[in-house]
C-alpha cells in the first residue's frame, strides 16, 4: 500500500480540515491516578452536531486488516515444520483461523510514522472540540479509534513480538502506560476502555470495539468507526467474537468464555454467570444457542496472548513466491509460514461456500421525522 498521509479532519457544520501535531506525554503508570481527572469525560446531557471525519484511517483499515472469515468452531491443527528446519516460524495457534489480522510485516519505516501522527491528530483533535459535548456515538467512535490507533502504533513500533502484552513503553506495559494525552490528561489504553467508556457506557457490545493486538481478542474492523457505523460495527464484533472458539466453548457441562468477560464484569456481568449467558444469547447463533442450553457453569478460562498478525510476530528467514489466480508468477515473496495460512484461509473460505454458510444481511437503522434514534449506544 502507499503511504496514507495521517490528518484528521472535523466537521462543525461546515467541513474544514485539521492537519495538527503535538509531543506525546512520556508514558506513566496508571497506578496513583486521581480518579476525578476520569470524570471531565462524562458525556454531555446536551449533545450538539458537530462530527469527526475518519476518512483517512477507514482507508488505512481497508488496506492494513486481513479477515480469516467467521469461525467454523473447530480447532486449527499444529502446522508443519518450516522446510530445512526444526524450528516452528508463524502461528501456530488454534484459534489461527478466526478474527482478522494486521499486515504488520509488510509496514515500513513512513507507514509506523504516519501512525503516530495520526494518533497525534486525534488527541489534538480534542482541543478543537469539546469531545464531551458531541452525540454518544460520536464520541465512542472517537475513543474506540483513538484506542486502537494507538495500539496499533505501538505494536508497529515494536515488531516483531510474539505477544503485544509483552511490549513496555518507558518500563510500563503497553496497556498501563499513559502515552495518550486527550486535553491534557494522560491516558493509557486500559483507561480508555474503563474508565471513561465502560464508565459512561451500559450496554456491553462495546467492548467489542476495542482491539487488543491479540487473536484471542475482539476482530479489528476493516473500516474506521464512526457515529453512524458504531453500533452496526459493535453488533459485526459482537456476533463473530461470541459465536468463535476464542469467545465460548463447551467442554463437559461447562461454558468456557473469554477471559474479557471476567475483566469487563464489574462493569457490565455484575451478577456473572446470568448476566454472561443473557448477553450472550442475544449474539449467540444455533451452535452457541445449543452449547449455552448444554451447560450449566460458566468459567472465563479461554485465552490466546499471540499476536493478531499474519507472520506470527517473527521474521522468517525462508519465503516463497506468491502466483495470481491466472498461474502467473509475481516478483514479491512472502514467508513460507504466511503462505501457509493464507492457503489454509483459501480452504476454509472453499469450505463455506460448498456448505452454503454464505450471506450476511445487513440492517441499517433509518431514522423517520418523530422517531427515536435506536442506533444510538448507551
Amino acid at each position: 500500500m502507499t503511504r496514507f498521509q495521517a490528518l484528521s479532519s472535523l466537521t462543525l457544520g461546515a467541513a474544514s480540515a485539521l492537519a495538527l501535531s503535538a509531543v506525546p506525554a512520556a508514558a506513566q503508570s496508571t497506578a496513583g491516578t486521581n480518579e476525578a481527572a476520569f470524570a471531565t469525560f462524562t458525556p454531555s446531557d446536551t449533545p450538539n452536531n458537530d462530527g469527526i471525519d475518519y476518512s483517512i484511517w477507514d482507508e488505512a483499515m481497508s488496506n492494513l486488516v486481513i479477515s480469516m472469515g467467521p469461525s467454523l468452531r473447530e480447532t486449527a491443527g499444529p502446522p508443519p515444520a518450516s522446510f530445512g528446519t526444526r524450528r516452528q516460524y508463524g502461528h501456530v495457534s488454534r484459534y489461527r483461523l478466526e478474527g482478522t489480522r494486521i499486515m504488520f510485516s509488510f509496514l515500513d519505516s513512513d507507514v509506523i510514522s504516519s501512525f503516530t501522527e495520526y494518533r497525534q491528530d486525534l488527541e489534538n483533535t480534542a482541543n478543537i472540540v469539546d469531545i464531551q459535548a458531541l452525540s454518544r456515538n460520536e464520541q465512542l467512535a472517537y475513543w474506540i479509534n483513538l484506542h486502537n490507533v494507538a495500539m496499533i502504533e505501538q505494536i508497529a513500533n515494536n515488531w516483531p513480538v510474539r505477544q503485544p502484552r509483552n511490549i513496555e513503553i518507558d518500563g510500563v506495559p503497553i496497556d498501563e502506560a499513559r502515552f495518550i494525552t486527550v486535553e491534557g490528561i494522560a491516558l493509557s489504553p486500559r483507561d480508555i476502555r474503563e474508565r471513561i467508556v465502560f464508565a459512561n457506557w451500559s450496554n456491553p457490545k462495546v467492548m467489542y470495539g476495542f482491539w487488543r493486538g491479540e487473536i484471542g481478542g475482539p476482530s479489528i474492523q476493516r473500516e474506521a468507526f464512526n457515529a453512524d457505523n458504531v453500533s452496526r460495527l459493535l453488533d459485526r464484533g459482537a456476533r463473530d467474537f461470541v459465536n468463535s472458539l476464542r469467545g465460548t466453548q463447551k467442554r463437559g457441562s461447562t461454558l468456557e468464555v473469554s477471559e474479557m468477560f471476567e475483566e469487563a464484569a464489574p462493569h457490565f456481568f455484575p451478577n456473572f454467570e446470568e448476566d454472561l449467558r443473557a448477553h450472550l444469547a442475544e449474539y449467540a447463533n444455533e451452535d452457541t444457542t445449543e452449547i449455552l442450553g448444554e451447560t450449566t457453569r460458566v468459567s472465563a478460562s479461554v485465552r490466546e496472548y499471540d499476536i493478531a498478525d499474519l507472520a506470527g510476530g517473527v521474521r522468517e528467514p525462508s519465503f516463497q513466491n506468491i502466483e495470481t489466480a491466472s498461474g502467473t508468477q509475481q516478483s514479491f515473496r512472502i514467508p513460507q509460514s504466511m503462505g501457509r495460512l493464507l492457503q489454509q484461509r483459501e480452504q476454509k473460505f472453499q469450505r463455506i461456500i460448498r456448505e452454503g454458510r454464505t450471506g450476511t444481511v445487513t440492517f441499517s437503522n433509518i431514522t423517520l421525522p418523530g422517531d427515536l434514534d435506536e442506533s444510538e449506544v448507551e
